[in-house]
């Protein structure tokens, strides 16, 4: 336990180390308890930099951790869906954080306030995760304001903390290079770090993960529904990664813009909601290609879109505040699509209607069909997906707005920055460039459905979504 004694040169030391946003700073609570970990985007309890910084505090100030984790109603744009992977997700947190020797406490609405559990358990100092979205940035700030003990949070959602970098970067080839020379400093295999004074837990325990987590929720969006595609949670994510780099990886230069064979790691809903970190990924493929289980190209381009494009999009989500919606065109690419907003569209569909799949085109409808099923689509087929509805609908502002929409609802990966950059990057030309003049398009890069079906089998796709014709039952 504390005594009086401050040691701030040390916790200086270690939130310099691990590249701690200290966004309260000041000496921690005398005759404070704890050290507790304010657990939101990564929900995990390994190798989670947020967690192993509140570890490393609480043996510097001889204090256990106790992970703190708040069920909310209202999370932006959240449904059933996704409170249920979640729920599963969180099931392993409990069971890791106590092999760790770590608490966890769930608490569910109204019972949910940080600030009275802070007191309730005599907090000395709290840790968070980052999240560059804007409300829930907006909630760490608001608390950063009202707290009266020191408050970090760490970037666990990335390999390289986005503070390093500063600043957004228009192109991937721009961004690369910086990346680059700072990378070996962060993907590095780490031990674990183990708490000196283990968690005993004291007072009631809080709401139990097997119960239903959103049970009583008002106003919840329950019309979409838990999918049986994928199941949430740590040790799920560990097994689809071991299942990737085993028997995938190899042939991912060649599969990856397959549609119909799947050739992706498909483990962006298990990043989204931080039940595995990109770090652990990347030293897995690392360690495949090492052992020859796969070509150093299939690694290398893999890990340009775990690492690269992924961490281009946090940055772009971080310093854009119009990050989801048309404001955050590229002015060349605002420009052409002004000028091209009166072309007539080949097409014209509602919102419902592209939300149930009822267009002319099967190939889209059978995208659709898979996200709106399985809470997942093929990586490939977002950019067409997209595409097409900036080609469909009656302004680039509502195309946006409504592949949003889409995508925020129903994919288990959306409300993510990685969803509102690819969308940026196939309807306003964010981290693009000019392409060849075509109309409602203009000089944003166009994709035709004769094109893309000529580049994978389309055909098998569209019968693993049902078949021409399949209608989506809500």
């Amino acid at each position: 336990m504390t005594d009086g004694r401050e040691i701030p040169e040390e916790l200086a030391r270690l939130a310099e180390q691990a590249r701690v946003l200290v966004r309260r700073a000041g000496a921690p609570r005398k005759g404070g308890k704890c050290v507790v970990y304010w657990m939101q985007r990564a929900m995990r309890a390994v190798d989670n930099p947020a967690l192993d910084v509140a570890i490393a505090a609480g043996n510097l100030l001889g204090l256990p951790v106790v992970v703190f984790f708040a069920v909310i109603p209202n999370y932006p744009n959240a449904n059933l869906r996704h409170y249920h992977f979640m729920a599963q997700g969180l099931r392993d947190v409990a069971e890791d954080a106590a092999e760790r020797g770590v608490g966890f406490v769930l608490r569910r609405h109204p019972d949910h306030s940080l600030e009275a559990f802070l007191e309730e358990v005599q907090a000395a100092l709290v840790v968070g995760d980052e999240n560059p979205c804007r409300e829930p940035e907006r909630w760490r700030r608001v608390l950063a304001r009202r707290l009266r003990l020191p408050f970090w949070t760490v970037d666990a959602d990335v390999v390289v903390p986005s503070r390093v970098f500063g600043r957004s970067y228009f192109l991937l080839h721009h961004f690369r290079p910086h990346l680059k020379m700072e990378l070996s400093k962060y993907l590095v295999s780490g031990t674990k770090i183990a708490p000196h004074y283990p968690w005993k837990a004291a007072g009631p325990p809080g709401f139990s993960v097997l119960e239903d987590i959103t049970a009583g929720f008002k106003g919840l969006d329950r019309t979409v529904r838990p999918v049986d595609s994928f199941t949430g949670g740590t040790r799920r994510a560990l097994k689809r990664l071991r299942e990737f780099v085993s028997r995938e990886l190899a042939g991912y230069e060649e599969t990856r813009n397959h549609p119909e064979l799947k050739g992706t790691s498909r483990l962006s809903p298990y990043l989204h909601f931080g039940n595995i970190g990109p770090a652990t990924i990347a030293l897995a493929v690392q360690k495949a290609v090492r052992q020859g289980k796969a070509s150093a190209g299939a690694g290398d381009r893999f890990l340009e879109q775990l690492i690269g494009w992924r961490e281009l999009a946090v940055l772009f989500v971080r310093h854009n505040p119009n990050y989801d919606n048309w404001e955050c065109a590229e002015p060349w690419a605002r420009k052409t699509l002004v000028e091209h907003a009166g072309d007539a569209r080949p097409h014209r569909y509602s919102l419902e209607q592209m939300e149930r799949g009822e267009t002319g085109d099967e190939l889209w409808n059978a995208a659709q069909r898979e996200m709106v099923e399985t809470g997942w689509m093929h990586n490939y087929m977002r950019m067409y997906w997209a595409k097409k509805i900036l080609e469909w609908a009656p302004d680039p502002a509502r195309a946006f707005e409504w592949a949003v929409t889409l995508n925020d609802r129903y994919e288990l990966d959306g409300r993510d920055p990685n969803g509102y950059a690819g969308i940026a990057w196939a309807i306003v030309g964010k981290h693009d460039r000019p392409w060849f003049a075509r109309p409602v398009f203009g000089l944003v890069r166009s994709m035709t459905g004769a094109s893309t079906a000529k580049k994978f089998d389309a055909k098998s796709y569209i019968e693993q979504q049902g078949g021409a014709g399949c209608k989506l039952k809500f």
